[in-house]
């Protein structure tokens, strides 16, 4: 079970890289996207988070299951706004932002809290 844990675990993290690097990449353009690795990154960081969650709630240790909530949310948050402008043109400059700076904040909880 730790295999599947680490695998999900690094897994997750290259999925909210992903995330990053496509909003790292874009911060001198002028066109704002959702590019494909942005949005392929939200939804392995959904799906992964969600597969650790579960592998959590098997073990013995305690879960913190607001964390877990407000994480959750977030990510849903990112994802949504990925899936939904995803074949855009471009986005706005507060879409762009919001998609990475959600990521940023989800980082910063995982760490932190």
């Amino acid at each position: 079970m730790e295999l599947a844990r680490n695998l999900f675990l690094v897994l997750h993290l290259l999925g909210m890289a992903s995330i990053i690097g496509g909003f790292l990449v874009q911060t001198r353009s002028e066109r704002k996207v959702v590019q494909p690795a942005m949005l392929h990154g939200a939804l392995t960081a959904l799906v992964t988070g969600l597969l650790l969650t579960g592998l959590l709630e098997m073990g013995d240790g305690d879960v913190n299951h607001t964390k877990i909530g407000v994480k959750l949310v977030v990510v849903l948050v990112v994802t949504a706004l990925a899936w939904r402008r995803r074949r855009a043109e471009s986005i706005s400059t507060g879409e762009w932002a919001a998609i990475g700076g959600l990521t940023i904040l989800n980082v910063v909880l995982a760490v932190f809290w």
